[in-house]
């Protein structure tokens, strides 16, 4: 465009155009009044219902190969018997966990040897199943258990407890309202989350069993523990005269 062939008219008009947008971009980019920052929470006490065992057998050789045949023999048949007491069954999973074989070294730096551990892992809901199917994988030993919140009881919680926060927010964003003389609020930025300080994993460690008919029959003794499991909604309002 050749700016010497605008007319003073046009030019008035241009520059009260631009006048006018950079007022209005000043209006909108200026902070707003009246806004209040807080937070509000719903807590409650849950049970946990998920139950993780982990089961490992180990073996130890002269070549790396027969302790790998001897491993993954091991486990082809605590797979096969854990199998036969889950299957169809719904609230357990059964899966193999790692595996792993390793030189063991003299005090010269020279191999002599190797070892090596596979596991299997139980997880699920039926702790009772899962307990006694651990109790009857007498090839394995046990090296670890721990509890924690199944995704369904997760989320049916947070849902209950992400409503109740929000109407503490809401509840709370009018009371404070009211407090400093406005008579209502538009909603600003808000975020919300949840978090279970309470939980913690349990670790279970376990000797070696005797492979004996009870020992077989064994159930391991487990008992969830329980936490509080909380929804916060974190933002900001502006009061409104």
């Amino acid at each position: 465009m050749n700016l010497h062939a605008i007319t003073p008219r046009l030019r008035h008009s241009l520059s009260v155009l631009t006048l006018s947008l950079l007022v209005g971009a000043a209006h909108a980019e200026a902070p707003r009044q009246n806004a209040l920052s807080f937070s509000a929470s719903a807590t409650e006490e849950v049970t946990q219902d998920l139950l993780v065992v982990t089961l490992q057998a180990t073996r130890e050789g002269n070549q790396a190969a027969d302790v790998q045949t001897a491993l993954k023999q091991v486990m082809e048949s605590a797979l096969t018997e854990a199998r036969k007491a889950t299957q169809g069954q719904p609230g357990i999973e059964v899966r193999t966990g790692s595996f792993s074989v390793q030189p063991s070294y003299t005090n010269a730096g020279r191999i002599s040897g190797w070892q090596g551990s596979a596991q299997l892992v139980l997880e699920g809901t039926d702790t009772t199943r899962i307990s006694q199917t651990a109790g009857k994988l007498t090839q394995l030993n046990v090296v670890n258990m721990q509890y924690g919140l199944s995704r369904g009881l997760r989320e049916r919680h947070e849902a209950a407890l992400t409503n109740e926060a929000i109407q503490r927010f809401r509840s709370r964003a009018s009371t404070m309202a009211s407090a400093f003389g406005f008579k209502g609020y538009t909603l600003g930025e808000v975020s919300v989350s949840s978090t279970e300080p309470g939980f913690e994993p349990r670790p279970y460690m376990m000797a070696a069993r005797a492979k004996t008919m009870e020992a077989a029959d064994a159930a391991l003794p487990v008992e969830p523990g329980k936490g509080r499991l909380s929804v916060s909604v974190n933002g900001q309002v502006y009061l409104t005269p």
